[in-house]
């Protein structure tokens, strides 16, 4: 358990995610899994600053509140000409990975992080890169995505919030820095995740997690 602002929260495991996403379309290192690959890594210390930002503070009744974390519905990246409903999903308890839903097709929203109102902390939404079975993902792509990118995140009664990408990163499945993905406080950001990297064909698994950071547009 990883408790955060006294409250026990399930955490994804250490191979985080990923996400039983790793059965790739080809039986080797095919196009599937090259694809799958991303460009370079950007935006770093725009995380580190996002991570370390105070967030903001509403007093209700003579109380500090934060927004009502409440489920996004459907996520929209023009760039990736991807619109896919949203899930909510928690933790394995089996496997104690992201329980992400078992159709490529939609991605899963982590229910116990902060939500499509959140005022702080990082909104986490993860997708398979693909699976054998059912051929690419809603994510299969997300390793593309570059600075400036836009990502519309619907929440309940068909509002919707715009973010801006800022950062693409890479990391091991065995080295992703959990506690600043899954962050409740700091500014607040939406993370998108998935599997990167190298294909392995002895473990029908890729290597890496792709994360992809997004800050919310000014109000138009």
């Amino acid at each position: 358990m990883i408790r955060r602002h006294g409250t026990p929260r399930p955490a994804p495991g250490r191979a985080l995610l990923l996400l039983a996403a790793g059965t790739a379309l080809a039986t080797a290192c095919g196009v599937a899994a090259c694809q799958a690959r991303p460009a370079d890594d950007f935006g770093a210390p725009e995380v580190t600053a996002l991570e370390s930002a105070p967030p903001p503070v509403r007093v209700l009744d003579g109380k500090p509140t934060t927004a009502a974390t409440d489920a996004p519905t459907r996520l929209i990246v023009p760039a990736l000409k991807l619109d896919a409903a949203v899930d909510a999903v928690g933790v394995d308890r089996r496997t104690g990975e992201l329980a992400v839903p078992p159709s490529v097709d939609r991605v899963g929203w982590y229910r116990f992080g902060p939500g499509y109102a959140a005022t702080a902390g990082s909104i986490v939404v993860a997708g398979h890169v693909d699976r054998a079975d059912q051929g690419e993902g809603a994510f299969f792509r997300l390793g593309s995505l570059e600075a400036g990118d836009e990502i519309t995140l619907t929440g309940p009664g068909a509002r919707t919030r715009s973010f801006r990408v800022v950062a693409r990163e890479r990391y091991r499945k065995t080295a992703i820095p959990l506690e600043k993905y899954f962050a409740r406080d700091g500014a607040v950001r939406l993370t998108l995740i998935t599997c990167g990297g190298p294909f392995d064909p002895g473990t029908r698994h890729y290597r890496d997690n792709v994360v992809v950071t997004a800050v919310p547009q000014p109000s138009r």
